[in-house]
């Protein structure tokens, strides 16, 4: 096995809870050496990055990689912008349904896969109103309140 073990992971915890998922993608990022460094050691945010196209090719924007630590001249800029791998297929997908139907692209994790590889889960989402937000919230706690029930029979 090359490179990590495939624990690290960076989520965006705040995007379930602003947006309403449609379809979800996993993407290859093209980093530089000291930005995987400090990926893997879980030095990243996702709080206020986004996906957009420009050309026919999709980055990232707002996410931000940590300055590694032993990386002295070579060091990257933290928030620079980060192109995505995909299919052409799924990128003309994505960027057609962008476009007509106004939805957004959203970053909700980061993660070392088995190979050593840094991806991204992207998905196609839309932003959720504020009573939608509540209504989540509101879900989410009965349904923990019924699974609760469950366990202590």
């Amino acid at each position: 096995m090359k490179g990590g073990s495939g624990n690290t992971m960076i989520k965006n915890r705040k995007a379930s809870h602003e947006y309403e998922f449609i379809e979800k993608f996993i993407a290859g990022i093209v980093l530089t050496g000291t930005e995987i460094k400090s990926i893997r050691a879980g030095r990243a945010a996702l709080t206020d990055s986004y996906c957009q196209f420009r050309g026919h090719e999709l980055y990232i924007k707002g996410m931000h990689i940590d300055e590694y630590e032993f990386g002295n001249l070579r060091n990257h800029d933290p928030l620079r912008e980060r192109k995505l791998l995909l299919t052409k297929r799924e990128l003309r997908r994505l960027e057609k349904r962008v476009k007509e139907a106004g939805l957004t692209i959203i970053i909700t994790k980061v993660f070392i896969n088995e190979r050593g590889l840094a991806k991204a889960e992207i998905a196609l989402a839309k932003g959720r109103k504020e009573y939608d937000r509540r209504e989540a919230i509101k879900r989410k706690d009965a349904e923990r309140e019924m699974e609760r029930m469950w366990k202590s029979r």
